[in-house]
């Protein structure tokens, strides 16, 4: 939400009813000087849509809009919505704006017609260009600028795209240009972002106003996403195609939307890594094996996708997946080599390739440029340095702050420089106008109240091809300026992201559920891919590690709190704390055991620098978390971001030992709330088995160095006291034992007792369960070896006594867990060429 309207909080509401208040809004607004407006009209009156949404604002008073958008911007941190800068590794919450972009729907209509015009363009100069190449024999297209750009893939040549099209969505931005028509200020082909975005501004806004979308007829996105999702299985082999979204991994910029797009779509997100070709065809490693991939929606540059063919350095893409196009067996939108027409350079012809290729003139226009490899394109740039913008022809558009060279008076130091670049290397550059992006409103704070501004804007309109055609998405992707300074073409801060509206004359009505052929009725988990059951793996094992910690710390604070009117400094030798001390120490939680107990404490649960505290275990969880998004509800990412904060609170300032107590227990409190999650909203499929196994088989590891700590053969009554409440067991002894802690009974308990949740031979149990459920690679009714370990481990506890359980046992027995993990790990979650294909068995009468 706009910072501006923080200041509302609290405000008399001034007398006045909704259309004096939204004509107050609107009255000091001010177009900017030289800038297209999108909210006033020649006669300065709000135009199109605007008035139609005023009205309807104007019914809220100032603080019920503040209430609304404050629970928006709340659901946004729950959610986990949020978005990263290039370069940056931290995630920033997500900036949606206050206000719509409002569009009536036959200008709507007027502009959609125009974008499908010019996705078929761009469909057909591909088409021309990886074929025939007629375009540039008849000198409508030069030939350098095709050869001249780096997205132009030569071992594409001459491959015809599976499903006879390179484009599947399309994507422009656009703006109002000086003479207030609409105009592209750049092409989207290569991997168009901001889809999920807008996907998401939706989201958020319905739940804000959700009255709005009734009463303005605002039209509906899921009829185009279903569209979408039709459309990227155009051109498959397989009836029922497997459709996979490659990301480049939870660092992108854009990961947040393509999770979220991959959940709504029901897509499988995948990672170069969880990729390997067999056989001329693409497969998805999963913990049942190779499955075949049959279309792919690619988010990465093409460039990096093959690293045999393409960029050699690529760790993102998959060796020989070109392979896979050549033969027909993949389909992929968007097709490599298609960021060729997002060249600058190609601005100055399409208007008369238009004209040859489709029979008419461009419907929507752009900017006047001039690509300075032509003779006379140079002359014009050399002779209005002062006026034009100067570009980089051979790579495509990624926004004027960073890659357009400024000519004239702004930088005239450079005025040097570029007139050499023009002489050396003439084609390396377009020249383009300089026009101002247009205006829209936004809110700003007065003195009088709320009031509308005008705020820069870009919106990135979609098109996807479908089995019907082209389909225009009835909203868009748009982002909003915060300052004259920073230029909206891209995501960064200081700008906002804004939904956009488009506003009917009749009802719209709410999709109807059969509107599509129905599909069978499943009862499958759907197959889970190697790096996610990985992941989801040691989601488990952090939470369990941050667990394991926060026990101690309340342990060692309770032992402290015990000692209350006793001798403390006495407490603090006994061998149940030096104990603790020292395996705090030995995880990495603390920086040395002869800490204060206060610090001792603050430092294992909160300080993130020590890798063994509570937080950086959580920090862990919540990063294996985000490389989730797509199979984690919103509800365990806000409990685990919660988590985060709250154990991040007052690391600077002294708490007291009961403080931190008290905290510890309510950190216990929250991973007891996940746990709650994993077992009563998580489906059974074979992602919740891989969660539990974590959590199993860490917990397992754990109680063996507890018992090893605290229930050695020479354990004092404090220590096996301390064990049952690292255990969780304290009213369990107590209910079945009157005589107090005794070693036998003690370890029974917490090793061997299969009722205890918290015992060893409970988490041995589980986890055969668990393996038993997870695919098979083989038929044979042979086990595989990592499940006949576990069930040597797990015979070995049934059969064992307590008495038997001392250091020698118990150490043979975590080193048998940890080879556990390691045989998990080296079935379910291969890497490299190591992914094995399930075995038929054959041979059998």
């Amino acid at each position: 939400m706009e910072a501006a309207l923080a200041g509302s909080r609290g405000q008399a509401e001034p007398a006045e009813g909704p259309r004096e208040r939204a004509a107050r809004w609107s009255a000091g607004y001010r177009p900017a000087p030289g800038r297209p407006d999108e909210f006033l009209g020649p006669d300065g009156r709000p135009r199109g849509a605007w008035p139609r949404l005023l009205d309807r604002l104007g019914g809220l008073t100032e603080p019920e809009i503040m209430a609304r958008f404050v629970a928006a911007e709340r659901h946004i941190r729950d959610a986990g919505i949020s978005f990263r800068i290039a370069g940056d590794q931290r995630e920033h919450p997500w900036p949606l704006g206050c206000l719509p972009l409002v569009i009536e729907g036959p200008e709507w209509a007027a502009l959609s017609a125009g974008i499908v015009q010019r996705a078929e363009l761009m469909e057909a100069i591909l088409a021309d260009t990886y074929g025939d190449g007629r375009l540039v024999a008849e000198g409508l297209l030069p030939a350098a600028i095709v050869a001249g750009t780096p997205e132009f893939l030569h071992p594409l040549h001459g491959v015809a795209p599976p499903g006879g099209h390179y484009l599947k969505l399309y994507a422009a931005d656009l703006g109002r240009g000086p003479d207030g028509r609409w105009q592209v200020l750049a092409d989207r082909t290569q991997a168009p972002s901001g889809l999920g975005w807008a996907l998401e501004n939706r989201m958020v806004l319905a739940r804000t106003f959700p009255d709005f979308f009734q009463d303005l007829h605002v039209e509906r996105l899921p009829a185009f996403f279903q569209a979408f999702r039709d459309g990227l299985a155009l051109g498959a082999e397989r009836a029922d195609p497997r459709i996979c979204l490659l990301t480049s991994g939870p660092y992108s910029s854009t990961y947040v939307e393509q999770a979220a797009l991959a959940r709504y779509l029901g897509l499988m997100l995948v990672e170069g890594d969880d990729l390997v070709m067999r056989d001329g065809r693409l497969h998805v490693r999963t913990v049942s094996g190779l499955k075949r991939a049959d279309a792919l929606w690619r988010r990465i540059d093409a460039d990096f996708l093959d690293p045999l063919e393409l960029n050699p350095a690529s760790r993102l893409g998959v060796p020989g997946i070109l392979d896979a196009l050549r033969n027909g067996s993949l389909v992929m939108a968007n097709m490599p080599g298609a960021g060729l027409v997002e060249s600058a350079a190609l601005a100055p012809y399409l208007d008369g390739i238009a004209r040859r290729v489709l029979g008419e003139p461009l419907r929507l226009g752009h900017p006047r440029t001039w690509w300075c490899g032509d003779l006379e394109g140079l002359a014009h740039a050399q002779a209005n340095l002062d006026s034009l913008i100067l570009r980089p022809a051979a790579t495509p558009q990624r926004g004027a702050g960073r890659d357009a060279i400024l000519a004239g008076p702004v930088l005239a130091a450079e005025r040097e420089r570029v007139v050499a670049a023009l002489r050396d290397r003439p084609f390396d550059y377009v020249a383009q106008e300089a026009a101002p992006l247009s205006t829209m409103p936004g809110w700003e704070r007065g003195e009088a109240g709320l009031a509308l501004v005008p705020r820069a804007f870009v919106v990135r309109v979609f098109a996807t091809r479908t089995p019907l055609g082209w389909q225009v998405m009835p909203g868009g992707f748009c982002r909003v300026s915060e300052r004259e300074d920073v230029d909206p073409i891209e995501m960064r801060l200081g700008i906002r992201s804004a939904d956009v509206w488009v506003l009917s004359d009749q009802p719209i009505a709410a999709p109807l559920i059969g509107s599509h052929a129905a599909p069978r009725v499943r009862r499958v988990g759907g197959h889970l891919p190697s790096r996610a059951a990985d992941g989801l793996f040691w989601l488990g094992r952090y939470l369990e590690r941050a667990e394991a910690v926060i026990r101690l710390v309340l342990a060692h604070l309770r032992s402290v709190g015990d000692a209350v009117g006793a001798d403390i400094s006495g407490a603090l030798d006994t061998p149940a704390a030096l104990a603790l001390r020292t395996l705090l120490h030995e995880w990495g939680s603390i920086g040395a055991a002869d800490l204060p107990t206060a610090r001792l404490a603050q430092e294992a649960l909160a300080r993130h620098q020590r890798p063994g505290s509570a937080q950086a275990h959580i920090g862990s969880a919540r990063r294996n978390a985000a490389a989730l998004r797509a199979r984690l509800s919103g509800e365990t990412w806000r409990v685990l971001a919660d988590l985060d904060e709250f154990l991040s609170l007052d690391t600077e300032r002294g708490l007291t030992e009961s403080q931190l107590a008290g905290r510890a227990e309510q950190a216990l409190s929250h991973l007891a709330a996940l746990s709650g999650l994993t077992h009563e909203n998580m489906s059974r499929a074979e992602g919740w088995h891989f969660v539990e196994l974590g959590r199993r088989v860490e917990r397992a590891i754990n109680t063996c160095t507890f018992a090893l700590a605290f229930a050695n053969d020479e354990a004092t009554p404090g220590c096996l006291g301390v064990m049952l409440s690292l255990c969780d067991s304290q009213i369990s002894y107590g209910r079945r034992y009157m005589q107090g802690a005794a070693l036998d009974p003690v370890r029974d308990m917490v090793l061997l007792d299969p009722y205890n949740p918290r015992s060893i031979a409970f988490q041995a149990e589980a986890i055969t369960r668990h393996l038993a459920d997870l695919p098979a690679l083989a038929a044979d009714g042979i086990p595989e070896p990592h499940c006949r370990l576990a069930a040597r481990i797990l015979s070995e506890l049934r059969s064992g006594e307590a008495a038997d359980f001392d250091a020698v046992r118990l150490t043979v027995l975590a080193t048998d867990l940890e080879r556990l993990a390691d045989g998990i790990a080296v079935r379910y979650f291969p890497t490299g060429p190591n992914a094995l294909r399930p075995e038929k068995l054959t041979g059998l009468a």
